[in-house]
């Protein structure tokens, strides 16, 4: 067995465990490759069916062609497909591109309070049909007890502290110190009532090891991440006005993954092109005490 294929069981046994556990959960998908490997997994644990609504928090500044994509795969594989949003910062233009907020105040209006309230059931939640191919309000608002999420431990500083299954209270405040030890793969799963759990089934994983397991299994993903003949390309993905492309000519998986191992990207941070994370010192520590994903 090597490497990848420890980690992708890994991750399924995780991923198997929430369900057994957690009654009422879904999974977070961002468009980005960590979630789209996340959901790849899901999709292996449960034999091409995924048992769980996916969310997606829609800021209204994401690329377009992240949208796009969102769309035609939760069509594809029949996913139960679900988005939020923060309505009111949106209409009162309370954002970062209206000028009337910094980046990090942006991002937990459009994103943390944005989610909070779609996994709480008090914010309004718009639901694909299938059979219309339209999204729409949801009527179902009971809360997501157990949220599952394509953190890896690696990517950035605060997500470093994260546990495999890693309690919040019922606000989605996240206290670092009280977090369950998880020793020799034992994993603590029972909480007391009115906690939101948070799972995180890649937390192991590198970029390097999303990037060379996307190449194995053939995974799509959208297409920003790949010089597209401009000499750049994605390496994170984010709201279009805070985050911005690398130079890079890779146009192939196995070109990203040798820029990766051995190329330009070798012992460069993955996020370094997201501007929320520099105007914050480097560190959404604070963001995700308070429910960021």
């Amino acid at each position: 067995m090597n490497h990848l294929d420890k980690l992708e069981n890994k991750s399924i046994y995780i991923l198997r465990e929430a369900y057994r556990q957690f009654p009422n959960l879904c999974m977070l998908w961002s468009i980005g490759k960590d979630s789209t490997v996340l959901l790849w997994l899901a999709r292996k644990a449960f034999f091409g069916h995924v048992p769980m609504p996916l969310v997606h928090i829609d800021t209204h500044f994401k690329i377009t062609e992240m949208i796009e994509y969102r769309d035609r795969i939760a069509k594809k594989w029949n996913l139960d497909m679900i988005y939020g949003e923060n309505t009111e910062a949106l209409m009162n233009k309370n954002t970062y591109p209206d000028g009337v907020t910094n980046r990090i105040q942006c991002c937990k209006n459009l994103k943390t309070e944005a989610l909070k309230k779609v996994l709480n059931g008090e914010g309004i939640r718009y639901r694909l049909n299938h059979q219309s191919g339209l999204y729409e309000e949801d009527k179902n608002t009971e809360p997501f007890t157990g949220v599952i999420v394509g953190v890896r431990s690696d990517e950035e500083g605060s997500r470093s502290k994260e546990r495999y299954f890693s309690p919040r209270d019922k606000n989605n405040d996240w206290n670092i110190a009280e977090q369950p030890p998880e020793l020799w793969n034992q994993y603590k799963t029972e909480f007391a009532p009115g906690t939101h759990v948070r799972i995180h089934p890649l937390l192991d994983w590198t970029e390097l090891d999303i990037w060379e397991y996307i190449e194995r299994e053939k995974i799509p993903v959208v297409s920003l991440y790949f010089d597209q003949g401009e000499g750049s390309r994605y390496r994170s993905l984010g709201c279009a006005p805070c985050t911005k492309p690398v130079k890079s000519t890779a146009k192939t998986v196995r070109e990203i993954v040798y820029e990766l191992k051995d190329g330009k990207f070798a012992n460069i941070a993955e996020r370094a092109g997201r501007e929320q994370d520099k105007e914050d010192g480097g560190g959404l520590e604070e963001l995700r005490r308070d429910g960021y994903m």
